[in-house]
């Protein structure tokens, strides 16, 4: 058997593969295939040896290079578009949350309007059914007028929606229940009969019908409708934030750093090494320096909203104030009746004697029949399975909407965490490849950007300040609207998920989970004072005393509602 030379094949495979790694390095192979996996451009502007004379504005250094000017061009607008896709990607999920929550709260808040409006219908349908016919249109009137305020569109007042739905009642009341003769002449097509009509309707709040009700009603839903409004704005101005942080543009010096950054290495051959984290988070701070401008506006922003939400839930102010209408109007017609004779008396001075009246008023209750329903029913109460809606959606919102609280200051590190910046034992630094990047690391900010060795910072973006200064001019009016509303001192420590330690922005601590309880509001200390700020449509004057006893009253007839189902009679 011929005996195997052994250290002749090893001579021939160490030549081998001398000349295949002479071959390698001499090839721009795995460029060309990088290239075209990302879609960066066309095959044919990367050659397919490196070249030494060539031309570079972006990837200069002494060697052979891999690149060409048409490549940086490609590189540019390829990493332009990946950079803006990933932030975009980022802040999707802010951006649902608040709009998904927006629609939500519209929801519920249209679902009580619904219920609350056929609710008041049906009083009419039942107990008083000769003004069902002219009062519906008025209703409908009053509930599209509150459902046009909690929606924060049009110059919408509530007070005036009250007192306009009850100027209409007046002349229906007076002449159908409390002076039933009278019937007819007010609903005759005459010139005397109109005129009678219209000077009780002008006339109504001074001669004052339905004693306090009417003021009380108006209070309540004022004061607890006013929150709600206040949160459909704040949740608009939110997404306008994220609409336009999602469309600015990157500076051309940020474009050009990230080149660096991301295809510099390739120019070299060296398409697998990934940039130095520290060198990856100056390049994204400087280039976001403008959008992490945003983060104290933002931050009070967002407790803004938990504190709106918490008002707006809180005692289920929002709720009882709308499914109390039925029972204030209902008050308020007895109260007429109670009162008739003097009623009576005080219209005869004012608007005249109708010609058709009857010498007797008739005054009388009308008999409300209740059948009781079977026992342990209490969740068939009118409205009983609306109350809790806003709470829940309050704990919702308010626990994923506390995690981006410092979104502005950590997308920076947020991007480099992902797919560019990787800490191993080489790693690129925009000129070479190196153990660790040691150029200083700067913060985040526009001022910060004056130390930062990879991209020049000139001036802050004006599409961002402006977005700014609108954020924190919306957060001062809520402030002055609400005091309270926004300056939370302390965390409740109850909440889950809370951090114990020492920690700053930086660090992104909010994102673990932070306390989402609210601070201690009372109604009174968002109803000291009227105001007027550009986007409330209209004044509100604020009643706290008022709207207190009617928000009892409210509370006191859904338990007297709830208590009726397990008596009999």
């Amino acid at each position: 058997m011929p005996r195997v030379n052994v250290s002749w094949i090893i001579t021939v495979l160490a030549v081998e593969l001398a000349t295949l790694s002479a071959a390698h390095a001499h090839s721009c192979h795995e460029v060309k295939t990088a290239f075209q996996v990302r879609q960066i451009g066309q095959l044919k502007w990367v050659p397919e040896t490196p070249a030494t004379d060539v031309d570079l504005s972006i990837c200069k250094h002494a060697g052979p290079s891999c690149c060409t000017r048409r490549m940086e061009e490609s590189y540019r607008a390829a990493v332009l578009r990946d950079t803006t896709q990933n932030i975009r990607s980022y802040s999707f999920e802010l951006k649902y949350l608040i709009s998904a929550h927006a629609i939500a709260f519209q929801d519920t808040f249209q679902s009580l309007i619904t219920f609350s409006q056929n609710h008041l219908t049906s009083l009419f349908e039942t107990t008083y059914s000769s003004l069902m016919s002219s009062i519906s249109p008025h209703i409908v009137c009053l509930f599209t007028d509150l459902s046009r305020f909690l929606q924060g569109t049009g110059n919408v007042s509530v007070e005036t929606a009250v007192h306009c739905f009850f100027d209409s009642l007046f002349p229906l009341v007076h002449s159908r229940i409390v002076n039933p003769g009278m019937a007819g002449s007010i609903g005759e097509d005459s010139s005397d009969a109109n005129q009678f009509g219209d000077c009780l309707r002008m006339t109504r709040q001074d001669v004052n019908p339905f004693g306090p009700h009417p003021k009380a009603m108006a209070d309540t839903l004022v004061s607890a409708l006013r929150a709600g409004r206040v949160l459909s704005l704040a949740l608009g101005v939110g997404l306008e934030v994220m609409n336009i942080t999602d469309t600015a543009e990157l500076s051309k010096e940020c474009s050009r750093a990230l080149v660096r950054m991301h295809y510099c290495s390739h120019c070299r051959g060296l398409t697998l090494i990934r940039a130095c984290s520290g060198y990856c988070l100056n390049v994204m701070r400087g280039c976001l320096a403008s959008l992490s401008e945003l983060h104290n506006p933002w931050r009070q922003y967002v407790t803004v909203l938990q504190d709106l939400t918490h008002i707006v839930a809180g005692a289920h102010n929002l709720e009882l104030a709308l499914l109390g209408i039925r029972g204030q109007v209902e008050e308020a017609i007895l109260y007429a009746q109670l009162h008739g004779p003097r009623l009576t008396a005080t219209v005869d001075k004012v608007c005249g004697h109708s010609s058709n009246a009857s010498s007797t008023t008739v005054r009388t209750f009308p008999p409300t029949a209740v059948t009781p329903p079977p026992a342990n029913s209490s969740q068939d109460v009118p409205g009983a399975d609306k109350i809790g809606m806003l709470a829940r959606l309050h704990r919702e919102f308010t626990g994923y909407i506390s995690r981006y609280k410092s979104f502005f200051s950590i997308l920076p590190e947020a991007l480099c965490e992902g797919e560019m910046g990787v800490d191993e034992l080489m790693c690129w630094s925009g000129d070479d490849v190196v153990k660790s990047y040691t150029a200083r690391v700067v913060g985040n900010g526009v001022r910060a950007q004056r130390q930062n060795p990879e991209v020049r910072v000139r001036v802050a973006d004006p599409v961002l300040m402006d977005i700014k200064n609108k954020l924190e001019l919306f957060n001062m009016e809520i402030q002055e609207i609400m005091p309270g509303v926004g300056h939370r001192e302390s965390w409740d420590e109850t909440g889950s998920g809370e951090s114990s330690g020492e920690c700053d922005d930086e660090d992104g601590c909010e994102g673990s989970g932070e306390s989402v309880a609210s601070p201690t509001l009372t109604e009174a200390d968002v109803s000291k004072k009227a105001v007027k700020v550009s986007f409330h449509d209209s004044p509100i004057t604020q009643n706290t005393s008022s709207s207190d006893a009617s928000l009892s009253m409210a509370s006191f007839i859904i338990i007297i509602l709830a208590l009726g189902l397990h008596w009999s009679f």
